[in-house]
C-alpha cells in the first residue's frame, strides 16, 4: 500500500512544476471555470497514457529519432505560441459573460491539452526516463498486474493535481476582479509563448546544429 501511495505522489510531483499545461489550465479555468481547466488536464493525461503505452510496447526509440524529435519540437512551438497569443488576445476582452463560462467548448479544451502534451518532447524524455526505469524495475520483480497498478497510481497522482489546478483557477475567478484576471491571463499567455519559443529553439538546434 505504501508503494502505491509513493507512486501517487510521484504522479503529483511530476505534474506540479509550472509548465505549459499548468499555465493553460490556469488561463482556461479563470475564463471558463473548473470543467474547462480540468478537460485541459484530461487531454494532457490522454497523451501521457499514449506515451506510457509506447514505452511499454518498446516503441519509444522511434520517437527519439532526431527528425521525429525536431518535428515534435516545432509542432509544439506552433501549438504553444498560438495558444499563448489567443490567451493574450482574449485577456483584453474579458467580459462578464466570459466569466460566467461562455466561450470555449469542453471538446476544445480537451484537444488543446492533448495537443500540448502530445507534441511536447519533454513528455517523451520524461516517460522514457522515469516510466522506462519503473518499467524495467517492476517488470523484473513483479507480474504484469503489479505494473498496471503502479501505472494507474501515477495517473491517479496526475489526475489529483489536475483537479487541484482546475479548482484553484475556478476559485480565482470567483474572488478576483476583472483587471487582475486579465493580468493573470496575460502572464499565462506570455508563459505559453515563452515555452513555445523554447521548443522552437530546440527544434532549430536539432535541425541545423546537431
Amino acid at each position: 500500500m505504501n508503494t502505491i501511495i509513493g507512486y501517487v505522489f510521484l504522479g503529483l510531483s511530476l505534474s506540479a512544476p509550472i509548465g505549459p499545461i499548468n499555465a493553460a489550465q490556469l488561463d482556461r479555468g479563470i475564463k471558463n471555470g473548473f470543467w474547462h481547466a480540468w478537460f485541459i488536464g484530461l487531454g494532457a493525461i490522454t497523451a501521457d497514457i499514449i506515451y506510457m503505452l509506447l514505452v511499454y510496447l518498446g516503441m519509444i526509440h522511434l520517437l527519439n529519432a532526431p527528425f521525429v524529435k525536431a518535428f515534435l519540437w516545432m509542432f509544439g512551438f506552433f501549438v504553444l505560441v498560438y495558444t499563448g497569443i489567443e490567451s493574450i488576445k482574449n485577456a483584453g476582452v474579458i467580459s462578464e459573460s466570459e466569466l460566467r463560462g461562455s466561450g470555449n467548448t469542453l471538446t476544445n479544451s480537451f484537444v488543446s491539452g492533448f495537443l500540448m502534451s502530445l507534441f511536447n518532447p519533454l513528455s517523451i524524455l520524461f516517460w522514457l526516463g522515469i516510466y522506462g526505469s519503473i518499467l524495467a524495475n517492476v517488470a523484473n520483480t513483479y507480474p504484469v498486474q503489479q505494473l498496471l497498478i503502479y501505472s494507474g497510481a501515477i495517473i491517479l497522482g496526475v489526475l489529483l493535481w489536475d483537479v487541484t489546478m482546475a479548482a484553484a483557477s475556478s476559485i480565482f475567478r470567483s474572488f478576483l476582479k476583472a483587471g487582475i484576471l486579465k493580468a493573470i491571463s496575460w502572464l499565462s499567455g506570455l508563459s505559453l509563448i515563452g515555452f513555445g519559443f523554447y521548443f522552437g529553439v530546440q527544434a532549430l538546434q536539432l535541425l541545423f546544429f546537431h
